[in-house]
């Protein structure tokens, strides 16, 4: 009997939210909303009354002729030292620097390249000379005078940390690892051998390799910061793109296409038309990652529209198979042409945040509700009133979640998924263990004891002790530094020591049962370590 509870508890799903969850819609993405990432070592990101162009800031505002910008400064009504009116020259020139720096400042807050990219090297210039003039700004020993080129100067200083800090953070770079990573998978597999005469290779395991670079780049912590942010989505947005054109490749290369030439007088102009097509992927994927040479998106665009228009002029009236062979190469321009809007993706939009998503808002619905579950079970020990009804109806909403082909959505849905499986777990096992005290008291009570079975009764200890610490688990909400982190981390690996030390004598109901119980903590582990690993969408 006790064998067949334990089956019954570890023979579920948790296995890490690691399921078959793939859609392929797009998904609807909005405005940003940051939020700053505790543990990540970065430059600050500019405050408001740092800098100027922040709503409410207390900067200074720009130059505007004629009005000093600098309260209880010469020159401003209520100062001292001018005339009403008039203003100090060292005023109005750090009011023309502070103008620039104010036209900088939002483009050194967004940039999310390198070091070594030219955009880098501008700002980084631009504002080493406003450095400079601010420094050379002559302030006649005055005190208010040198407090307002400090503060213009403060500026300065602190968008130069700003704009070297996410340059060279290292999820920035990171990011840029994982695309160098990706880029050498696709010279090697695809741009090569095109540029050589020669059929793509690589396939399926080529296929895998860049997936698990799109899956690595979804792991990437950006603390909440707006330039990280881009970096990360603008390349996953391109190794995410190539998987699209590589999948429709394998596609193409499972359908009996294209048509003998004989079949209708339009089939040699949509033969010739899919092996130009057949060209087109691979330069789209050299494009996509910055392996293209000479060519430009403009140029590939061209290109294809000109083929659509081209197949468009076909007559392939009276025959539906040539004219369903023409459609499909139709969409498959259009599948292409659709990735050729790259270029400023991340940089005009917001899509690089995830917060207003509609997958992302539907997951933490799903997560707020698995929360209040949580508390009640936890409260109750035993679950009752249909909460593991619930909980599975929460998993198949789960897997309803659209995640457009997004690695960071389909993550985050993979995490829920496991926050789901970890109270159902939690339930079986308290379930499990009640179930086993009701039926020792009915022995003792029919004075009938069981035969002593002390390796499988060991099991059952661990497994009690597990069940007190997996509901700590489960309501833990602190971070990897905290002490009861660290007490509950250790106090997990004991339980496994324990069960290590457990000699089955034998029996084999004894050895099923601490296999499972070890592959039980293991779990719990594991959802510790995904609670406070501060991944972010």
């Amino acid at each position: 009997m006790a064998v067949r509870w334990l089956c019954n508890l570890f023979g579920k799903p948790f296995d890490g939210g690691k399921r078959n969850m793939d859609h392929g819609h797009p998904p609807h993405q909005h405005h940003p909303h940051p939020h700053p990432h505790p543990q990540e070592q970065q430059s600050p990101p500019p405050q408001p009354g740092a800098f100027p162009y922040f709503p409410g800031g207390g900067g200074f505002p720009g130059y505007a002729g004629g009005v000093s910008f600098f309260p209880g400064f010469p020159g401003f009504p209520g100062g001292g030292g001018v005339s009403p009116g008039q203003q100090h020259p060292a005023l109005v020139r750090l009011g023309e620097l502070q103008g620039e720096v104010a036209t900088l400042g939002p483009h050194v807050c967004t940039f999310s390249g390198l070091q070594s990219d030219r955009e880098y090297k501008r700002l980084e210039r631009e504002l080493t000379r406003l450095q400079l003039e601010v420094d050379q700004v002559e302030t006649e020993g005055r005190v208010v005078l040198q407090q307002a080129r400090k503060r213009v100067a403060g500026e300065v200083e602190g968008l130069l940390r700003y704009l070297e800090g996410n340059a060279s953070h290292p999820s920035r770079l990171a990011v840029e690892a994982l695309a160098v990573e990706a880029r050498t998978l696709l010279l090697t597999g695809i741009v090569e051998p095109h540029r050589a005469g020669l059929p793509p290779g690589g396939g399926d395991e080529l296929l895998d390799a860049v997936q698990d670079v799109a899956m690595r780049l979804a792991q990437v912590k950006t603390g909440g910061s707006v330039p990280l942010r881009k970096a990360r989505y603008r390349a996953l947005t391109r190794v995410c793109a190539v998987l699209e054109v590589l999948e429709g490749t394998s596609r193409v290369h499972t359908l009996p296409l294209p048509l003998a030439n004989e079949t209708h007088a339009a089939v040699q102009g949509i033969n010739r038309a899919m092996g130009e097509l057949s060209a087109a992927r691979c330069q789209l994927v050299a494009l996509l990652m910055g392996l293209s040479g000479r060519d430009s998106c403009a140029n590939l665009a061209r290109s294809l529209t000109e083929l659509q228009l081209e197949l468009d002029a076909l007559d392939v009236s009276g025959d539906a198979a040539v004219r369903n062979y023409r459609k499909q190469v139709v969409e498959e321009i259009n599948g292409l042409l659709k990735h050729l809007d790259l270029e400023e993706e991340g940089d005009n939009t917001h899509r690089y945040d995830l917060t207003h998503n509609d997958s992302i808002r539907e997951i933490e619905a799903i997560r707020g509700r698995v929360s209040e579950l949580r508390r009640e079970v936890l409260r109750q020990g035993v679950a009752g009133g249909g909460q593991g009804a619930e909980l599975q109806g929460l998993l198949a909403r789960l897997d309803e979640v659209d995640t457009g082909r997004n690695p960071c959505i389909r993550e985050a849905r993979r995490r829920a998924v496991l926050e789901v499986q970890a109270v159902i777990t939690y339930m079986d096992l308290q379930e499990a263990l009640w179930r086993r005290h009701a039926e020792r008291e009915q022995q003792q009570l029919q004075q009938a004891p069981p035969p002593p079975r002390p390796a499988l009764d060991d099991v059952w200890r661990v497994l009690a002790s597990l069940g007190q610490l997996q509901a700590q688990v489960l309501g833990f909400d602190g971070k990897r530094a905290d002490k009861s982190y660290m007490v509950l981390e250790e106090l997990l690996t004991k339980r496994l020591l324990e069960l290590d030390a457990v000699d089955s004598q034998g029996d084999a109901d004894a050895k099923a049962a601490r296999k499972q119980a070890v592959k039980y903590a293991q779990n719990i582990l594991s959802y510790l370590d995904m609670k406070t690993d501060e991944w972010e969408y």
